[in-house]
């Protein structure tokens, strides 16, 4: 019986939750969808370079990966080259993520390194070679719905999570010093 009367106070906690997190998303800049970068190719052989692009960004865009050092993209152009580590692992998937230097967004494409032998590992694929798939199939998980956590993002969550406990301590106590004999 004791279970039933909590239980609206769970259900008050979850269902603040559901409602507030997508005002929480939007005051926190999660649904910018001007920044998107890119990486060409996106199949490339170990040494080979690629071209990494600043996808809507007005300022600086920095860029990191494993398998290249960090490259930035000036705010006055829309693209830059890294070369890819001749010691990359073939069949590897890397990410790549991009920071917006204006935004301080952030996001993350996929490089993958090919896995068969390639004659000049020095140069990227050209368009009349033939495509090359990745191995292993679909890559699975949240498909770019996060990025980067901030500040904003995680005292919203922390602060709605400690109002659902306290409501459902609340009603709990409030319920055992009703029946105090």
């Amino acid at each position: 019986m004791r279970a039933i009367r909590v239980a609206p106070a769970a259900l008050l906690g979850a269902t603040a939750l559901t409602l507030l997190t997508p005002a929480v998303q939007a005051v926190a800049g999660g649904t910018n969808t001007s920044f998107d970068p890119t990486v060409a190719p996106s199949v490339v052989a170990p040494g080979g370079t690629v071209t990494l692009g600043s996808g809507g960004c007005t300022g600086n865009t920095t860029v990191t990966s494993g398998v290249f050092g960090t490259t930035v993209i000036p705010s006055g152009s829309t693209s830059a080259t890294a070369t890819v580590d001749a010691a990359a692992r073939r069949g590897a998937v890397y990410a790549v993520t991009f920071v917006c230097g204006s935004t301080g967004a952030s996001r993350s494409v996929s490089l993958t390194i090919t896995s068969g032998a390639t004659a000049t590992p020095t140069t990227a694929p050209t368009s009349s070679s033939t495509s090359i798939a990745p191995p292993g199939g679909v890559t699975g998980g949240l498909g770019g719905s996060i990025g980067t956590m901030d500040a904003t993002s995680i005292a919203a969550g922390t602060g709605l999570v400690l109002a659902a406990g306290a409501g459902a301590v609340y009603f709990v106590r409030r319920r055992t010093a009703g029946r105090q004999h």
